[in-house]
């Protein structure tokens, strides 16, 4: 098993701290994405809430079934629209 050599080039594995380095770029991109999720939440929280509620109708119209389902699904998917156009 070969670390690298002595010059610095990699030889036909990874050093052995390799692991360490990868943990921390998957560490830096999980903090980055916390950090994202709350600028989203404070910014477009409100908005993102109101979709959610929509979808949620959506899918329990979609399970109702019945005649009102489809007038009912249009109006919904209506009110998603107008959402997503804000």
């Amino acid at each position: 098993m070969t670390h690298g050599s002595e010059d610095g080039e990699r030889g036909e594995e990874w050093p052995p701290y390799g692991p360490w380095v990868w943990t921390a770029y998957r560490a830096h991109n999980e903090l980055l994405r916390e950090k994202l999720k709350k600028r989203f939440d404070a910014q477009e929280g409100p908005w993102l809430d109101q979709v959610a509620d929509v979808l949620v109708e959506i899918v329990n119209a979609r399970w109702e079934g019945g005649r009102k389902k489809g007038k009912e699904l249009e109006r919904l998917y209506g009110k998603l629209g107008e959402l997503l156009e804000e």
